[in-house]
C-alpha cells in the first residue's frame, strides 16, 4: 500500500489494506475457526473504511451506493465456506464464460417465440455435435481435414488413347446417382 500512500486520505489505504486482506484470507484451502474469524473481522473493517468514499464525495451517501453484487457476495462467504468448504480461488468470471456459451448465443440463434425451448434445443444439439466429433476423432475418423476436395476419378492424361474424352483438357469426370423414387437410384452422368 506504500505506492498511494500519502497520495490518497488513510482510510483509503486502510480501506485497500482491508479488502486484500479478505481477498488473501478467502482464497486459502484450509480454513479454522480463527480463520474464519480473521475473515469476519477483514470484512468488518472493510465495510467501516469504505465509508471514507462517500464523505470525500466520490460515492453519493445513498445506502445503495455500495450495493454491488461482488461486493454483497462478501458477506456470504463465511456461510458458504462453513457449509460447502473452501472456494480454493473459484472465480465467478468462469460462469459468466459459460453463461455466454449456453444463453447469449442461443437466444441470438433463436426466433425469440417460446426461447427457453430453443435455447435447450441449441445446447443438446451442440453436444450431440461435439460429442461426436470427439468420438470421430478417437477413432481416426477426423484425421485429415474435412475441407479438403476429393476427386473421385482420376483426370484423363493425353497419352490414354483407349478412353474418349471430348471434354476440356484438366476436367474432372464425375458420375452423380439421383434418386427417381425412394430408395432407387438413377444413374446420371453430365
Amino acid at each position: 500500500m506504500s505506492a498511494i500512500e500519502g497520495f490518497v486520505p488513510h482510510d483509503v489505504v486502510r480501506c485497500f489494506n482491508a479488502y486484500l486482506d479478505f481477498c488473501y484470507l478467502s482464497r486459502r484451502s484450509t480454513f479454522t475457526q480463527s480463520t474464519l474469524d480473521d475473515l469476519d473481522e477483514a470484512l468488518e473493517r472493510f465495510r467501516e473504511y469504505r465509508k471514507v468514499f462517500q464523505r470525500t464525495g466520490v460515492r453519493d451517501s445513498t445506502p445503495a451506493a455500495f450495493s454491488l453484487p461482488r461486493q454483497h457476495a462478501m458477506a456470504h462467504y463465511r456461510q458458504h465456506i462453513e457449509n460447502f468448504g473452501a472456494p480454493n480461488g473459484i472465480c465467478s468470471s468462469i460462469t459468466e464464460s459459460k453463461h455466454i456459451v449456453a444463453v447469449k448465443r442461443p437466444w441470438r440463434r433463436s426466433s425469440r417465440y417460446n426461447p427457453i425451448h430453443q435455447i435447450m434445443q441449441t445446447n443438446r444439439r451442440t453436444e450431440k455435435l461435439l460429442a461426436a466429433r470427439a468420438h470421430f476423432t478417437l477413432h481416426g475418423m477426423l484425421n485429415t481435414p474435412t475441407w479438403q476436395p476429393r476427386i473421385p476419378h482420376p483426370i484423363p492424361s493425353d497419352n490414354d488413347e483407349d478412353q474418349s474424352c471430348e471434354a476440356e483438357e484438366g476436367a474432372i469426370h464425375n458420375e452423380v446417382f439421383l434418386a427417381q423414387t425412394h430408395g432407387t437410384p438413377q444413374r446420371y452422368s453430365p
